[in-house]
């Protein structure tokens, strides 16, 4: 980060999956002058150089400006998964939240914004092999998540149109994990009751293959560091973020060696939309559809522009992720504090 020596760098959403490997890496930078992390709840942990200032995006009153005062750089992670059953509350969040911090941005002249959108963003797209960050990015409607995301990717073009002296950055990762995030994610996409203990191999009876299920993941401190290179350069535009090999229940049936059965869609989705339904399941089925049409993204800009190479192949994340799972593994934030069910 040769290029941000004594850097003042704001990163939203600072105690989440993304955020809290984010201002990690950037505290252990001896070239960072500091951090300013925003987040709803202030945590419970000190990283170097590293203060803490609590925000609520979907508050009209948040005075962003002033936050972003004398920022080199704004790193926007903040995102809301929930209430899956009340679009309008994660839209007031993701999607007007986010154009505050874009206007912010503007308001407060901050030459950089690096924004956290997704292979979510995507249109849908082939399985067979992977696309480059030219996809259309109209996300799969039905979906909140890729609607909100999708949408926020015309803002950013009309924001680049309108301020084109601000170095817009577009990070579009897979599926992100880590040990630490376990416990959250278990809470988002599966609900507070699911007990981590329960994914193990051995209790799994089989597992179901379901067409078109093939998905990239990616470690979360790799996607971390892709964000803080790119502090560090005069990229611009959209980068794909994935590890290799791409997961689907074949090697998923290697690793964990448990037999994949075929099931069909409509089997696993009104499965889905039952649970959902009955407020069971926070994961809902539109984004259970989305996931099944999602392209396989080809990282070749980010390995070439970026000189970024995942250090965790997509195996050894999603292992992480299960020990994680099974010891109710987390972080000293409210949004990833561990918690063993079961």
């Amino acid at each position: 980060m040769s290029s941000a020596v004594g850097s003042r760098i704001v990163v939203t959403g600072a105690t989440g999956n993304v955020g809290t490997s984010v201002v990690r890496l950037l505290s252990e930078d001896a070239q960072v002058g500091s951090v300013l992390g925003l987040a709803r709840r202030i945590p419970d942990w000190s990283p170097a150089r590293t203060e803490w200032s609590a925000v609520d995006l979907a508050s009209q009153q948040a005075d962003l400006v002033k936050e972003f005062a004398d920022a080199d750089a704004v790193v926007h992670l903040a995102w809301a998964f929930q209430p899956t059953h009340d679009p309008a509350a994660t839209w007031r969040t993701n999607v007007l939240g986010s154009i505050r911090v874009f206007e912010a941005v503007a308001a407060a002249r901050v030459p950089t914004l690096v924004h956290a959108s997704s292979v979510g963003a995507y249109s849908p797209g082939p399985k067979e092999h992977a696309v480059d960050e030219s996809w259309p990015t109209h996300g799969w409607p039905d979906a909140a998540y890729c609607r909100e995301k999708a949408y926020l990717e015309r803002a950013l073009d009309t924001f680049e149109r309108d301020h084109p002296e601000v170095r817009v950055v577009r990070m579009r990762p897979a599926f992100l994990f880590k040990r630490e995030s376990a416990s959250e994610q278990r809470r988002i996409f599966g609900g507070r009751l699911l007990p981590g203990p329960l994914a193990r191999p051995e209790l799994l009876p089989f597992l179901p293959d379901i067409p078109g299920l093939r998905v990239q993941a990616l470690h979360t401190d790799d996607a971390a560091r892709a964000y803080v290179i790119a502090l560090g350069t005069e990229v611009r535009g959209a980068f794909n973020l994935a590890a290799e090999p791409w997961v689907d229940a074949e090697l998923l049936g290697e690793m964990l060696g448990t037999r994949p059965v075929r099931l069909p869609r409509v089997a696993a989705r009104s499965a889905i939309a039952a649970a959902w339904g009955l407020h069971l399941l926070p994961a809902s089925p539109h984004l259970f559809d989305a996931v099944l049409r999602l392209p396989l993204m080809d990282c070749t800009r980010a390995r070439a522009e970026l000189d970024w190479h995942p250090e965790h192949q997509a195996t050894e994340v999603l292992e992480e992720f299960l020990q994680g799972l099974q010891q109710g593994a987390g972080a000293r934030t409210e949004p990833m504090r561990g918690r063993k069910v079961g």
